[in-house]
Formats: structure tokens, sequence, C-alpha cells
């Protein structure tokens, strides 16, 4: 079942206009990529305080049908805002290309965690900087696709 409500687009020009040109392209060619030309996704959540929809450009790791997204904002010392929202409502949608499915999101640890570190790092490797400019441990979330019963 799709998140439904209103959209509230963030305040970081970059972010907000790189959701809008994915979304119109559906992620082809140039439109799929980070500035730097990494692969992305678009996640949308649901704001943990406002209940509005979000939506952010994120690094595409995908593995077997899964997704993970990781929690770095460039190596600050604090969690982007999203990830308070994917706790607080772990329901999300994924956009990759035209694709998009509803995902249920879980924060990982252990051995799952460092296996999908690697291959974050194999998709994205500046996670390896990110994580040395700060002292937390970057949060990943995997997304695990499904379905619902009742449509």
């Amino acid at each position: 079942m799709p998140l439904h409500g209103e959209y509230a687009p963030g305040t970081f020009d970059i972010s907000r206009e790189q959701v809008a040109a994915y979304e119109a392209n559906n992620g082809e060619g140039d439109f799929g990529k980070n500035p730097a030309g990494g692969p992305i996704i678009v996640m949308t959540s649901v704001g943990a305080k406002s209940g509005k929809l979000r939506k952010n450009a994120l690094m595409r790791i995908e593995h077997a049908g899964d997704y993970a997204v990781v929690a770095s904002l460039g190596g600050a010392d604090t969690n982007p805002a999203w990830y308070y929202n994917v706790k607080a409502h772990p329901h999300v949608e994924l956009q990759d290309g035209a694709e998009k499915h509803d995902y249920l999101a879980r924060e990982v640890d252990g051995d799952e965690y460092r296996t999908w570190w690697e291959r974050a790092i194999a998709v994205w490797p500046e996670y390896v900087d990110y994580q040395a400019k700060t002292d937390r441990k970057m949060p990943i979330f995997v997304l695990e696709r499904f379905t619902d019963h009742a449509s």
C-alpha cells in the first residue's frame, strides 16, 4: 500500500532539485546519479514529527532485491533527519529508476551491518571517509520489499 499524504519538499535546494529531476526522468541517465556520478534511488518516508511525506535521494545499494540506506550525512556528528523518520515509520517507498515499491526498513547491526557496510563502500567508497569524520557509527537500514495482500 503506497504512502499517502501531503509532500513537504526539503529545505536543502540541491537535494530537493535532485529528487524532482530523478522523479521527472525516472532516474534515467545522469538523473539517476548524484553530482559525483554515484548511483542513487529516491526514498519516501513519513515525517516523524510532521507526518508529511519526505523524499531523499540516497545512494543505490542493492543486493538480491533488498536495499540498504546509510545515514551518513557526509560524516556529520548527527544523523540525517530522514533517519528519525524511518525509525518512527519504517514503512517507506523506494523508487529505483521507473520502479516504485513499498519496503519495510529495519536497522541492522553486528555481522549483518558489516556485510551491508562492505556492500555500501563497494558502491560509494567515500563512506569510509565519512565514517572517519565522526565518532558516531553511521546507521544502516535494510529495506525489504513487502506486498499488500489486501489489494
